[in-house]
């Protein structure tokens, strides 16, 4: 496989979309070293939560030390349980050590605090000094890759966007879109609070597809922790992991399926525009997406992150080592799966439309 690329960026842009999903984004870190390799070196990133912190990695690193800082940050975090013998007790270390390089305990939680950022079980003070080792941010910042993590302002509860064409990244930018509560506290910026986005959205998709660099064909590679397909669970710890996939991924999968909708409908309309009577062209739900230039094509690649049934709850907080390898080593094989999948190899990125791929468990 190595080398070989069905879809030739000459002819068109191509993103990263990196849905939030704690331990799990060790699949995402494995995927983005798969297409590294495979010469696929997106343009345009975007991130929540865990994934904001991958992209962060991503975008503020030369192509050619991406896989290296990014096994760097995931070999760190999950050294705790780096020996053999305590893999089976990730989650529990987590929750009663913290993730080295990544956040630890508070020593002694109270109710009330005087300052918001220290209302949590954890401090994520290690992840700055992580983010500051492992990220370049002038390069982040520099935009030869466009940049955008989600947040959440804790006070108005409003979805926000932290974007490198808009505003300059700091580390703390990047720490608040994972900063998930009560177990990490906010991060104030410039005087506001914020939360983790993954609260409101798992996925940046719609961010994305609407500033996307140019109106040339557009290929998404999104790479989501959550499955949205799943048995029906028969214990107690398969409800807890089931009901995260169900909540998690919901959000992802309603934003996708109205964007297909809305992006194929703007293509039928301006087919047919010669032909639609005046008074429905002025329509105010539907001069916009006429005056606007017809959407070039889209194309969505899924690679979702599928659970063993031995995954229980935990498996978003569970930084064993041994668990990170696995899943590092999952997100790798569904990319070389995808793209050595025929349907894509036969895919042409210029065709008018919106189309959509989930390859890596499909075998016919």
């Amino acid at each position: 496989m190595q080398g070989t690329n069905p879809l030739d960026q000459k002819k068109h842009d191509t993103a990263l979309v990196l849905q939030g999903g704690g331990a799990l984004g060790a699949y995402q870190a494995g995927a983005i070293g798969r297409l590294s390799q495979e010469g696929i070196f997106p343009r345009h990133v975007a991130g929540i939560s865990i994934g904001a912190i991958n992209a962060a990695l991503f975008a503020g690193n030369p192509p050619a030390r991406r896989a290296e800082r990014l096994e760097a940050f995931w070999q760190k975090i999950t050294s705790a349980t780096a020996w053999p013998g305590m893999s089976s007790f990730g989650a529990g270390i987590a929750l009663t050590m913290g993730a080295p390089g990544f956040f630890r305990p508070r020593l002694l939680p109270t109710m009330a605090v005087a300052d918001a950022s220290q209302a949590s079980f954890y401090d994520t003070g290690p992840l700055r000094s992580t983010l500051e080792n492992l990220v370049d941010f002038d390069l982040l910042n520099d935009g030869s890759v466009r940049f955008v993590i989600g947040a959440v302002d804790v006070a108005t509860g409003n979805f926000v966007w932290f974007d490198n064409a808009e505003q300059r990244i700091r580390p703390e930018h990047v720490m608040a879109s994972g900063a998930l509560p009560p177990g990490f506290a906010p991060v104030e910026i410039e005087g506001r609070f914020y939360w983790d986005g993954g609260l409101v959205s798992n996925t940046p998709l719609e961010r994305v597809v609407r500033t996307r660099l140019a109106n040339r064909p557009l290929v998404v590679w999104q790479v989501d922790l959550f499955p949205a397909a799943g048995a029906v669970p028969r214990s107690i710890w398969q409800v807890e992991a089931r009901e995260k996939d169900i909540r998690y991924s919901s959000r992802t999968r309603a934003v996708t399926d109205w964007m297909v909708h809305e992006h194929d409908l703007a293509v039928a309309l301006h087919s047919h525009k010669d032909r639609l009577p005046e008074d429905f062209r002025l329509h105010p739900a539907i001069e916009p997406l006429l005056k606007a230039p017809p959407p070039a094509p889209l194309t969505l690649i899924h690679l979702i992150y599928r659970s063993n049934p031995r995954e229980s709850g935990t498996k978003d907080f569970d930084f064993s080592h041994d668990v990170m390898m696995l899943h590092w080593s999952a997100g790798a094989m569904d990319v070389e799966r995808t793209l050595s999948h025929p349907r894509l190899w036969g895919h042409d990125v210029d065709r008018p439309g919106t189309h959509v791929f989930d390859l890596a468990n499909v075998t016919e």
